[in-house]
């Protein structure tokens, strides 16, 4: 099992990882990205460089694009698809190779995921959960969120020095989804364990002990699913995963693949745009106290903190065909990745796009969310569970002060804190 393991590794990730350490020595920004220590990567000098090399330069490879527009369009053009393991560009040899080493894990960078599958299983796969994030039903679910929200922050009135990702921001977003899957409170710790633990997955190029440790864990929620399809199976229950295993139309690795994936994706960004949240307020001071003098304008300061410092910073697309978008001609077969946080800070749409402002008036228009078929199912929940938590957070603790840098997870492609101490009176 663990030479299995080492194998797919290598051909993931190990192999791309040794070139993009020999591009990065020669300064490819690309490379650089994933070797740098900067990691607000919308302004990052890398990022910088690919823009001044063009709308869509080659590097390591690959297309990638900073620009906004071309970011955009991509992201909607049904003439390009995700990258699989088993997508035809791969030589037949390694996809042979990852089919006969693949475990059936819950992996949700890899099929059959809905993030990871295009139509038509991608639609299937979507439809079916999809009423679950419908504006009716983000509605419903406001009133638990502020009543969890009002919750945790009683609590943190007991801790002199709390940490405000694991005794909030994490708390918000895992108690929500729990209740949309059907999960007992008492799972809350496990589910957050398991989605830390996976979240470097989404990067590429990792180390084998991050990689060995992430699909470890993998199998742990593979056990878990597979005892927890079997109890639904027999005594259905009122939630989202029930609908998954007995709606009839997915097979049991289809089920515990995008249940999976909805218990990660339903809190793992929430939890980075909120401790993004925290960090980006508690650092503008002037810009918090626009807020607390005009609280209308939450909504607009969640999406400048989405734009400002997405969670998600990269994503990829393959062209299924030569494709032309707008002056720019990609092969097919050709990668393109897409700088979601470079195309944040495009300035042709973002004036003075270093600028922390929330009253910007088109923050809502970046692509943190992402955008086409594979935008991001939960953006409505997101965006209320972070009006609701950061807002009653500072309305209830005003003079709330960071206790020294928040600690980041050091993750290229979610950008995310790991830890937060703060005083919350130090007035």
């Amino acid at each position: 099992m663990l030479i299995r393991t080492w194998i797919r590794w290598l051909l993931l990730h190990g192999l791309s990882r040794f070139y993009l350490r020999w591009a990065a020595s020669r300064g490819d920004p690309l490379a650089q990205i994933v070797f740098g220590e900067d990691r607000l990567l919308g302004a990052s000098p890398f990022i910088e460089e690919i823009r001044r090399r063009g709308r869509l330069p080659k590097l390591s490879g690959a297309y990638v694009t900073a620009d906004y527009e071309l970011c955009r369009l991509i992201l909607r053009d049904k003439r390009f698809g995700v990258l699989t393991p088993d997508h035809p560009v791969i030589p037949k040899p390694v996809r042979w190779i990852l089919a006969e080493t693949d475990q059936g894990l819950p992996d949700l960078t890899e099929p059959p995921s809905m993030l990871a599958t295009d139509p038509p299983e991608h639609t299937r796969y979507r439809r079916l959960v999809g009423h679950a994030f419908s504006p009716e039903a983000i509605r419903r679910l406001e009133q638990r969120a502020v009543e969890v929200t009002d919750e945790l922050l009683e609590r943190l009135e007991s801790k002199p020095r709390p940490d405000l990702i694991d005794d909030f921001a994490a708390q918000v977003p895992v108690a929500i989804i729990a209740e949309i899957l059907g999960f007992p409170a008492d799972m809350q710790p496990t589910m957050l364990k398991w989605g830390f633990n996976s979240a470097p997955l989404v990067d590429r190029a990792l180390p084998w002990a991050t990689y060995r440790h992430a699909v470890d864990e993998l199998a742990e929620v593979k056990q878990y699913f597979d005892r927890r399809i079997d109890e639904l199976t027999a005594e259905p229950a009122d939630d989202l995963l029930t609908v998954l295993v007995t709606s009839g139309e997915l097979d049991r690795r289809e089920q515990m693949a995008n249940a999976a994936l909805l218990l990660d994706a339903g809190f793992l960004t929430t939890v980075n745009m909120l401790g993004n949240g925290i960090a980006l307020l508690t650092s503008h001071p002037d810009q918090l106290s626009l807020l607390t003098a005009e609280p209308e304008l939450w909504p607009g300061a969640i999406e400048e903190i989405l734009r400002y410092d997405c969670p998600v910073r990269m994503t990829g697309r393959i062209a299924n065909r030569d494709v032309d978008v707008l002056d720019q001609h990609i092969e097919r077969n050709s990668l393109v990745l897409l700088s979601l946080a470079g195309a944040n800070y495009d300035p042709g749409v973002f004036p003075d796009p270093e600028q922390f402002d929330v009253t910007r008036t088109n923050a809502a228009d970046h692509l943190a969310f992402s955008a086409g078929i594979h935008g991001c199912l939960g953006f409505r929940l997101a965006r209320m569970e972070g009006v609701i938590a950061l807002r009653t957070l500072f309305e209830r603790y005003p003079h709330l002060r960071l206790a020294g840098p928040p600690i980041p997870r050091h993750l290229v492609n979610l950008h995310a804190y790991r830890s937060m101490p703060a005083e919350l009176d130090a007035g």
